[in-house]
């Protein structure tokens, strides 16, 4: 019987061990898509226990723990930090074959170095103290955490109006070497009903909350907003500021993405001034609009050399109740389904004619539409940027064994899976930087069990070299990141 996580966990051959322990072990980390706060990296946050770093803002826990039967007191209410961590080690033992075991106990094997002790009720005063006794010292800090766990960039999740004065701060500081830069995402302005629960319907409430966000975006892009006109000037007076600070790439996200064709929509102009004026828009309106938008953000993108990222396919706040008691990203999302291939395939087209389109990660939810995906990108590579359209890793209820693993054999039989740019933390922990080291165990252990089966050929340098460009030599080259290089071992 195989030991618990050992060095060799997940690694079922010797063959996969070659490949993790001598090929990818110790590459450093890029980790492009994350939401971390800057502020905390910034001020270099001091962590007084294990549950402010660990639980704090971790819906994947908190959705386990309501399961388990915790009281919400002890997950997003005013339990003591002890209490809560304590309601946490009794729910772990209940999570086996959830990922959230593995999780948990490679984040207490590092930077924690606990390797003697699996998380339980009967465990978690020694973890408890020998945990918060780490986080006292020097190098367990924000920065410090990131500095043991080998991270060279991340890539932050940044809203237009933000002022970016924390990226600032790290960047004027020459004593920290790691970058953190930030990433445009303006889902605020392309989804007119997102700021309220209204269940995807568009009402006079969230009409209100949409004017109120632009009207921020009016005082800090200086442009006074009265207009379609005056809006894409202010977004291209916002993205050229984000672009001076080191952003490189947007993002945005969509319960399902819908896509209009260019000659449908001739009057954004009049649709969003309805907006401006307090006036409710119907669902085609609302779809028309997004579409001119998102359009014009793609060029944007494309002129500028970013990477666009679309997260597609979950289905937002379904709990009203707990929305109006506690707020959005407390663990009440899940998988949204329909259908969206045209309307990808309109976007994209639509951009490729005008040779506008930019380099794009699609990140997929539903595991439904891994073929689909890897097949449309297919569509729009030009031959010119390796791996130019990317099927994004695993993400969010995805970032598990199995869905690894699927979206890797996906990726694999329907593209190239070498062009792959690799894993994303997508979290908002300072101690979730395992979830790469997780991704390189299962990816070295499916191309090691090939090459046992004879399915790949028996050469280290050939499947070595394609595991470090997937882990981190293809992001290097595929982003373009000021004082990061591109350089290939």
């Amino acid at each position: 019987m195989t030991t618990f996580l050992t060095e060799d966990f997940l690694l079922q051959s010797d063959v996969a061990v070659r490949l993790y322990h001598d090929y990818i072990q110790s590459l450093p980390i890029i980790d492009f898509h994350c939401h971390l706060p800057p502020k905390e990296i910034a001020e270099d946050r001091r962590f007084s226990n294990i549950s402010q770093i660990w639980l704090s803002g971790d819906h994947y826990k908190w959705r386990a723990m309501r399961a388990a039967g915790v009281n919400e007191r002890f997950i997003t209410g005013n339990a003591g930090d002890w209490e809560k961590f304590e309601k946490w080690a009794e729910t772990v033992p209940k999570t086996l074959r959830n990922p959230l075991y593995h999780w948990t106990h490679l984040e207490l094997r590092r930077p924690f170095g606990i390797t003697n002790r699996l998380l339980s009720s009967e465990t978690a005063k020694s973890i408890w103290n020998d945990t918060n006794a780490k986080l006292q010292q020097p190098d367990f800090s924000a920065r410090g955490v990131m500095q043991q766990m080998n991270v060279e960039l991340v890539c932050t999740t940044d809203d237009p109006v933000d002022s970016l004065e924390y990226h600032q701060k790290i960047a004027a500081n020459p004593s920290f070497g790691i970058k953190v830069l930030p990433t445009f995402r303006p889902d605020k302005i392309l989804q007119f009903s997102a700021l309220l629960p209204d269940g995807g319907q568009i009402t006079e409430q969230s009409v209100q909350a949409y004017n109120v966000y632009i009207d921020r975006l009016s005082v800090v892009s200086g442009q006074t907003i009265r207009s379609y006109s005056d809006l894409i000037s202010a977004l291209k007076n916002r993205h050229d500021f984000f672009h001076v600070h080191g952003c490189r790439l947007s993002d945005h996200g969509f319960e399902v993405f819908e896509f209009a064709p260019l000659e449908e929509y001739r009057t954004p102009a009049t649709i969003f001034q309805k907006l401006r004026a307090g006036n409710v828009i119907d669902k085609r309106e609302a779809v028309l609009l997004q579409s001119a938008i998102l359009y014009r953000l793609g060029k944007m993108d494309a002129e500028k050399g970013w990477t666009m990222q679309l997260h597609i396919g979950v289905l937002r706040n379904n709990n009203s109740r707990f929305f109006r008691k506690i707020g959005a990203d407390t663990g009440f999302d899940s998988i949204a389904d329909g259908g969206y291939a045209r309307s990808l395939s309109r976007f994209f087209d639509q951009l490729d004619r005008e040779e506008k389109l930019p380099k794009t990660i699609v990140y997929n939810l539903n595991p439904a539409d891994n073929a689909m995906l890897a097949t449309m990108l297919g569509n729009f590579q030009d031959g010119l940027t390796s791996g130019k359209m990317q099927f994004g890793s695993g993400w969010w209820f995805l970032d598990q064994k199995e869905g690894i693993e699927k979206q890797i054999n996906s990726l694999s039989q329907l593209g190239l899976l070498s062009q792959f740019v690799g894993m994303v933390t997508d979290s908002r922990s300072f101690l979730s930087y395992t979830r790469h080291e997780y991704f390189r165990r299962i990816l070295c252990n499916l191309l090691g069990n090939d090459m046992q089966a004879g399915l790949l050929p028996n050469d280290f340098d050939l499947i070595g070299r394609m595991v470090q460009d997937i882990c981190y030599y293809n992001a290097k080259q595929y982003f373009d990141f000021d004082g990061i290089s591109d350089t290939s071992p």
